[in-house]
């Protein structure tokens, strides 16, 4: 019946199967630091062959950017493992002639390219959508930027705390005190990327029933601005102004973070019933029939005075205590972990979202990445090999298209590989 979960659907897919929904796609990769690399990661976990096109001085600057310097002067930076296992990497000089030559027979190969120039960028190369799509008519292109194609800031360049800062995030992010604050991880770059993957997937399966290519123009801005959810449809509708109130919730009270004897607590006690256990459990029963509190839109009104009741009761007892009892009745609750401590988490070991991989490069001899954010009943999104070293494919790849081995070691020669 639909709605009822089986053992089935539960239980974890094959030890060592891969997800391969995306097999046989092969996506050509010009992307640069996190919002396209994190896209075209995604397609890689689930089989899709990505090849990242990068110039032959440097490639993907991600490579030199991490907390590891040995690392980065390996052009293997932790920014870059990140998010390019999985990956084949050839070297090309688009600037070149017979560069330009050797990507036009790659994109006659290719199902996808994903670029995140500044807009107009992939024109004055010469590989702009019109030129692509007479090379290869059925080919997904998804052009990946700060403020998209068109419009006043389209030419402006755009790292992910600028859009944070358009967007309306940060204005929204801390109390009245510390806002406007940006979010502590690169949260446009990585919706824009997800926002693409997404895309992408859907233009690959209308091609599938119709034969058509795509133009997908994925505007991190706008990307952002639609998952802000209720911060921006109360201001649409409503037209109430979203304020930044730190740690608590504001459509519910009490909902948020608590001191307790050794540390943080997040309890979302948002519904009525909820209230009451949580009363109940942190031994203030009489909080219940409080007038300033009996009611929800009450005990919004009656925060500060709540939750300094509740902070008083949750003093007795650490938090991971208070965690056990709450979830136990009903009530979500949960510790807030540093980075460390969620990795080291047994519920992440259990979904085996932490995948390592064997490196040996850059003196290590394997990289711990993270895997997609879904299971599926019979594989497991993941990588099926390190991050490539800057050109390790240019022979398998180049050599596909016969190109031979006198060939490449002129163009080698030439700087154009």
């Amino acid at each position: 019946m639909a709605g009822e979960a089986s053992a089935d659907a539960a239980a974890p897919a094959p030890a060592g199967a891969y997800a391969d929904l995306l097999e046989g796609v092969r996506v050509l990769d010009l992307t640069n630091v996190l919002s396209g690399p994190y896209a075209t990661y995604q397609m890689a976990m689930l089989g899709a062959e990505v090849i990242k096109v990068e110039n032959p001085r440097g490639g993907d600057l991600a490579r030199s950017l991490g907390a590891a310097p040995e690392l980065n002067a390996a052009l293997m930076g932790t920014s870059f493992l990140a998010q390019n296992a999985g990956k084949k990497s050839v070297t090309l000089d688009l600037k070149s002639e017979r560069g330009k030559a050797l990507f036009a027979r790659l994109i006659e190969s290719a199902d996808v390219l994903v670029e995140n120039y500044r807009p107009r960028v992939m024109e004055r190369l010469g590989f702009g959508w019109d030129r692509v799509r007479a090379i290869n008519p059925a080919m997904v292109y998804c052009a990946i930027s700060g403020f998209g194609q068109n419009g006043p800031l389209s030419a402006n360049p755009a790292y992910d705390q600028i859009v944070q800062g358009y967007s309306g995030v940060m204005s929204v992010t801390g109390d009245a005190r510390s806002a406007p604050l940006r979010v502590g991880y690169p949260l446009c770059d990585t919706l824009g990327g997800m926002g693409a993957a997404f895309a992408i997937a859907s233009a690959l399966f209308r091609r599938e029933r119709t034969g058509k290519g795509a133009w997908i123009d994925l505007s991190m801005l706008d990307s952002t601005v639609s998952a802000m959810g209720w911060a921006v449809s109360n201001y649409l509708i409503a037209g109430v102004e979203a304020q930044p109130i730190g740690n608590q919730n504001a459509t519910a009270a009490p909902s948020g973070a608590f001191r307790t004897a050794d540390g943080p607590l997040n309890i979302a006690a948002n519904k009525q019933e909820q209230f009451e256990a949580l009363c109940d459990i942190a031994g203030r029963p009489d909080l219940k029939a409080d007038p300033r509190f009996a009611r929800r839109e009450a005990r919004k009104a009656n925060r500060e005075a709540l939750n300094a009741i509740l902070e008083e009761a949750l003093a007795a007892r650490p938090a991971e205590e208070w965690e056990a009892l709450l979830n136990a009745a009903g009530i979500p609750a949960g510790r807030i972990l540093s980075v460390p401590q969620v990795l080291a988490h047994p519920q992440l070991a259990a979904r085996g979202l932490v995948q390592e991989l064997p490196l040996g490069e850059a003196g290590l001899d394997s990289v711990r990445v993270v895997r997609a954010g879904y299971r599926l009943d019979d594989g497991q999104p993941g990588a099926r090999c390190a991050p490539p070293v800057l050109g390790a494919d240019n022979a398998a790849i180049y050599g596909a298209l016969g190109v031979d081995a006198a060939e490449l070691a002129d163009l080698e020669a030439g700087g154009v590989i």
